[in-house]
């Protein structure tokens, strides 16, 4: 009995996937756990695996192609088996194909229509005495002249459509001659289409203004003004979760100055103990994660979510701190879990694997999602202070800004100061005004005191 196998949900935010790289070939045998393909994710490149034992008999989509969560990719079965009734949509895209259904039968009906119009039209003359000539039906969307239906997957026909684009003058390079993203975009780059104009666009009218040139000093020597590339699957996610928490959480700020000088040198003769033990070295952030972590334990109201769907605030019982990474693609947060619990060189450790196996985009979902607070540092940039947006459901997140040599008034005199600005950006449908100062207050304690962490 043929298996289908349709695009996994690899992460608690994916919503579609790129398939980067099939492992297997037709006609191969697997195995149930073996890895038949490669996806990318918005956080990761990770492995799809089989959970059949079979004959890999048709691949439904080609390398590079994007698809939403739950479409068929592959069919698994026994060598020879007939397969025909779940290949019959042609190029195994259920979405398009209902699409391209609903335009044919839009296409019929409006055919029919246009007939019986041009024969009544054709029979009666015209209020000039003139017969008018029937004008020739349109070829229905997603067909060629001939009436067949033109493969093509759904993110192929839309940048066709985009840039005004005949498919039915195309060859494929996929499956059956499927025509697939790779192929539109070698046309578009052939310089054979020019984006679409709207329907609708008003002429042109003529302008009193003086025309703006582009300054030939930006324009390089091909004449090309910008350049473009696509949008990579963690950049979506990104611009989606980040959107939705800045217009539906409401978002306020709280922001204190710490004093660093007592973490300077208590980090100073940390570093010299692990030196000595052949540990890791304590950065500022591994301070900033344990007293966050701390204060998170004294504070149920920052270590929450607001869940609208449930009608609920959820209050964790765990301190899991995510530490913002920025890597090529953008921003990923490994998760600390249980940080209160832990140790600074424990920490510390954790935080540069997790770190540089996020660079290397090898985190597993386990160690990317779940956190119940989040911490951002680009101190290291020399930015003295920021606000962060919220990473959801997190209810809070700490900017954290570099860590600055200025002069302080001590005890009446003037004295060289290490100072550092935090900023806690609050969820106020959880985290009111006084709530998230007391937390900061917290912090700023362990922060100042070190010693306090391990108490």
């Amino acid at each position: 009995m043929a298996i289908e196998i349709e695009m996994p949900k690899l992460t608690d935010t994916m919503e579609d996937g790129v398939l980067s790289a099939w492992l297997v070939d037709e006609g191969d045998e697997v195995s149930a756990g073996d890895v038949i393909a490669q996806v990318e994710t918005d956080k990761a490149t990770m492995d799809v695996e089989a959970f059949d034992d079979g004959v890999l008999l048709k691949k439904m989509i080609d390398e590079g192609d994007s698809v939403p969560i739950g479409q068929l990719i592959a069919v698994l079965g026994e060598e020879g088996e007939d397969i025909s009734d779940l290949v019959a949509g042609g190029d195994g895209a259920a979405e398009a194909e209902a699409s391209a259904t609903a335009e044919d039968d839009t296409s019929t009906t409006a055919s029919d229509a246009t007939e019986t119009s041009d024969a009544s039209e054709s029979a009666a003359p015209a209020g000039d005495g003139q017969v008018r000539d029937r004008e020739p039906e349109p070829v229905p969307a997603g067909t060629d002249e001939e009436g067949r239906r033109i493969k093509a997957s759904p993110l192929a026909r839309r940048l066709a459509k985009e840039h005004s684009i005949d498919l039915a003058t195309m060859d494929g390079s996929g499956p059956e001659g499927r025509i697939v993203r790779r192929d539109v975009e070698a046309r578009i780059e052939e310089g054979e289409a020019a984006p679409a104009e709207p329907e609708t666009a008003p002429a042109p009218q003529p302008s009193t203004e003086p025309a703006f040139e582009m300054p030939t000093s930006v324009v390089d020597e091909a004449g090309e003004l910008y350049e473009s590339e696509n949008i990579s699957q963690m950049r979506k996610t990104i611009s989606r979760r980040l959107a939705q928490s800045k217009y539906t959480a409401p978002h306020f700020y709280l922001t204190v100055d710490v004093d660093m000088a007592n973490a300077v040198e208590a980090r100073k003769k940390l570093n010299a103990l692990t030196e000595k033990q052949d540990g890791p070295k304590i950065s500022f952030n591994d301070f900033i994660t344990k007293s966050c972590a701390l204060a998170l334990r004294q504070h149920p109201y920052v270590n929450a979510s607001y869940l609208a769907k449930d009608g609920e605030i959820r209050k964790y019982n765990q301190v899991h701190v995510g530490v913002a990474v920025a890597i090529d693609e953008g921003l990923i947060t490994p998760v600390i879990r249980n940080a209160d619990r832990k140790g600074l060189a424990q920490i510390s450790k954790e935080t540069r694997e997790l770190a540089g196996r996020a660079r290397n985009r090898e985190l597993q979902p386990e160690e990317f999602e779940g956190s119940t607070f989040t911490t951002s540092n680009l101190g290291m940039f020399g930015i003295e202070e920021f606000t962060a947006i919220i990473n959801p459901p997190n209810a809070a997140i700490l900017a954290i800004g570099e860590i600055r040599d200025e002069p302080v008034v001590e005890d009446g005199e003037v004295v060289p100061g290490k100072r550092m600005k935090i900023t806690l950006s609050c969820d106020h449908r959880v985290v009111d005004g006084a709530v998230g100062a007391q937390f900061l207050q917290d912090v700023k304690r362990y922060l100042e005191d070190p010693m306090n962490m391990l108490l």
